[in-house]
């Protein structure tokens, strides 16, 4: 097994970005499981599958499912999503179905064989808690409502996706009350995680704070 630099933290607090620039910086491979979760939801969603659904009916689709991420592409059944993933009613479902121990239990496994054979930065929400508890390095990186709710505002806009201020708000609000709030694998700082906060601060300011920790390592 790898290395892992595990790092989590709410929706818009910029895991992604940072946990890629972090993976080029040292030469790790990059694991997104916010792209995973939000494939495997596409994929239920694809088969009409509600969030209200009995587990039964997920298995069905579950094991007939294969999800995979390499060199930044997510694909579903060998199609490439990664483009289809990115909607506000994915990123939705994503979020509900997160909460479903069937779905946790399904992406575990492929979460953790992506250590196996490389070093991995991964970023999610349960990365330092339940994927990987004994990762090299961990970070849980925040920032205010105010400031995630302006970056998925701008992110959603840069995709050509119509959405105002007030709606990519509701949307942060809901998705830390759902991370937060589930019964499995809340969204939480793990005790031997580095709090990062990116309210205020550049990203390679965030970057810089982080390969400190990491050059202080052995």
């Amino acid at each position: 097994m790898g290395k892992v630099i595990a790092i989590d933290g709410p929706s818009g607090a910029g895991k992604g970005t940072i946990a890629k620039l972090l993976a080029g910086k040292l030469g790790f491979s990059y694991l997104d499981t916010g792209a995973l979760y939000r494939a495997v939801a596409l994929a239920l969603r694809e088969k009409g599958i509600n969030p209200e659904d009995r587990d039964e009916k997920l298995k069905n689709t579950l094991s007939v499912t294969d999800v995979s991420f390499k060199n930044g592409t997510i694909f579903l059944n060998g199609r490439d999503v990664s483009e289809e993933i990115r909607t506000t009613e994915i990123g939705h479902y994503s979020s509900v179905f997160s909460a479903r121990k069937i779905v946790r239990d399904f992406l575990l496994e492929i979460q953790r064989n992506a250590s196996l054979n490389a070093d991995l930065v991964a970023e999610g929400r349960d990365m330092t808690t339940v994927v990987f508890p004994d990762a090299w390095k961990k970070f849980y990186l925040d920032a205010s409502v105010e400031e995630r709710a302006k970056r998925r505002y701008l992110q959603l806009k840069e995709k050509g996706i119509n959405i105002t201020e007030s709606e990519a708000r509701k949307d942060v609000v809901e998705r830390d009350a759902r991370d937060s709030g589930r019964d499995i694998a809340p969204l939480r700082k793990a005790d031997d995680a580095a709090l990062i906060d990116s309210s205020s601060i550049t990203i390679d300011e965030v970057l810089e704070n982080i390969m400190k920790v990491v050059r202080t390592s052995h």
